[in-house]
């Protein structure tokens, strides 16, 4: 692509990711916008367990018969003239390190709220993240189709407990049984509520916001009552600012159900008119890349093994910062210096893929990988070498020791290990003295699905015995003598050969600091 053809080629992605507490419906509605990108004919919502439909979003085995979502999935589509890229981040807290980590791949965020709960402590963490990093957010108040909390309490507990001005889109015509529809402020229309087979029924408004008197609708108390929010609203609410919500200052809230498919295609239309497209990424000496910067340049923010378990494959997941990737094109990994050639590419639609010959800033592809990459790893193409900045790493809380429960099978006990280790999810230690495997992590739910893993996934049954929660403390391998450690401070080595103490709790860490004044310990390596 030459310069110009680069630049309408950037211009069309979008890539965002959809993030909320667990059971919000974020993978539900995941499911409804591939369904408008005639992906799939069918959306498998996650409730649908009998009838053998799976959620797209949810490729794993363990997703698909516990009903959860556990790691982030990558799924493209195009739709109105752009290409989409989807990442559907897990909910569940104990994966809030993979999520921080893809929220470094996007250039905005859908925020799903469940009408009848409301803020929940999870959406205001991730929520948090974003805002941080100056994110934009998309709102979207699910499951219309019961009974929940009044428009408004949900508006003030957004900008109260977030900090952040909301400008509504549309506004609900009451709820559960009783809902008549949408009232669709910024398409200046009614959105009729009605079973998905009969379509969608779309009135117009006059120039006064009001449905034609003729209608029956307007004889309704719960039109009425909507009309008198919505005046209530245009009078004392915010005015709506594009420059605010590009910066992260002000999020467009929606209203719907993605049970039913409502609301939901009115919601994708609007987002991609004012979601950004690529933005540029920041690098480690604080210069900015440009995303129709001619040379390419992405980085590494998840690396998946046995996405197709029949093939032990392992997936290094790209976002594509600058240039255009061309299969086959040869590329430099930063951190080693090594240069290689990638030719086994994919794009994604959850587990199913697709050899991608070309893609340019904002789109994710996978590269197959044999052990090359890290997390965090930049790989760019040519002379002027780049390296971004550093993904989020979480220092574990948790531990478990961990054995082969057949001691035959120890091949694929430490292939499984391995490979799982360098997801990212779990850490790997083992023991300064006896090399027993210590695994660390920052939930318990993390160590089930590593040991439903390991025997689906590896055929390797494993026994994890619990240490409980050990605060892990790094030292210079200069300062470090073994008989520093004891029972309060074991002593192991991470997965790079550095030493570090897991300390039983506070006072133990204190008794060290006080008997070793000049050792200096780190919470990172």
């Amino acid at each position: 692509m030459n310069k110009t053809e680069l630049a309408a080629a950037v211009d069309t992605r979008r890539t965002f990711a959809i993030i909320s507490h667990p059971d919000a419906g974020k993978t539900t509605i995941t499911e409804q916008m591939l369904l408008f990108g005639g992906v799939v004919r069918q959306a498998g919502t996650v409730k649908a367990r009998k009838s053998g439909s799976f959620a797209k979003s949810d490729w794993m085995e363990i997703e698909k018969k516990r009903g959860i979502s556990v790691t982030s999935s990558v799924m493209q589509f195009d739709y109105d003239d752009k290409r989409i890229n989807i990442l559907d981040t897990p909910g569940h807290e104990d994966f809030s390190e993979d999520t921080y980590r893809t929220l470094m791949a996007v250039d905005s965020a859908v925020m799903v709220i469940d009408s009848a709960k409301g803020i929940e402590p999870q959406t205001k963490k991730l929520f948090q993240i974003c805002k941080m990093r100056g994110i934009p957010i998309f709102t979207f108040m699910n499951k219309l189709d019961r009974d929940g909390r009044e428009p408004l309490d949900l508006l003030n507990e957004v900008e109260e407990v977030l900090g952040i001005e909301t400008y509504p889109m549309n506004w609900p015509m009451g709820m559960g049984k009783g809902l008549k529809g949408l009232y669709d402020r910024y398409n200046h229309r009614v959105e009729l509520y009605q079973n998905e087979a009969h379509g969608r029924t779309f009135l117009p408004l006059d120039e006064n916001g009001q449905l034609d008197s003729s209608n029956e609708l307007t004889k309704d108390s719960i039109y009425r009552d909507t009309l008198e929010e919505m005046e209530l609203i245009e009078e004392a609410g915010n005015d709506f600012d594009e420059a605010k919500v590009i910066a992260g200052d002000m999020t467009p809230v929606f209203f719907g159900s993605a049970l039913t498919n409502f609301g939901v295609e009115t919601f994708l239309k609007t987002y991609l008119q004012y979601a950004p497209k690529p933005n540029a990424h920041k690098t480690q000496d604080d210069q900015e890349i440009q995303p129709t910067d001619n040379e390419f340049s992405g980085f590494v923010f998840k690396i998946q093994a046995n996405m197709n378990p029949n093939h032990r494959d392992r997936i290094a997941f790209v976002r594509i910062c600058s240039g255009e990737f061309d299969r086959g094109m040869d590329v430099q990994l930063q951190r080693t210096g090594k240069k290689m050639r990638l030719n086994n590419s994919t794009q994604f639609m959850a587990d199913t893929r697709e050899m991608v010959e070309t893609a340019v800033a904002g789109d994710i592809i996978g590269l197959y990988d044999t052990g090359n990459f890290q997390i965090g790893d930049t790989i760019f193409a040519g002379k002027h070498a780049v390296q971004f900045e550093k993904l989020p790493q979480f220092t574990p809380e948790l531990f478990m020791r961990v054995t082969a429960k057949n001691v035959m099978k120890q091949k694929s006990f430490h292939k499984g290990i391995e490979q799982l280790v360098q997801e990212g999810a779990v850490q790997l230690y083992t023991s300064y003295t006896t090399g027993e495997y210590i695994l660390g992590a920052v939930g318990q739910l993390q160590f089930e699905v590593f040991k439903f893993r390991m025997q689906n996934e590896y055929n390797s049954e494993v026994v994890m015995e619990p240490m409980g929660s050990k605060t892990a403390r790094w030292i210079d391998p200069e300062q470090l003598d073994e008989k520093m450690s004891s029972s309060r401070n074991l002593l192991v080595k991470d997965r790079y050969g550095a030493p570090l103490f897991l300390f039983e709790n506070a006072f133990a860490e204190r008794w060290f600091a006080d008997k070793y004044p000049d050792v200096k310990l780190t919470a990172k390596l």
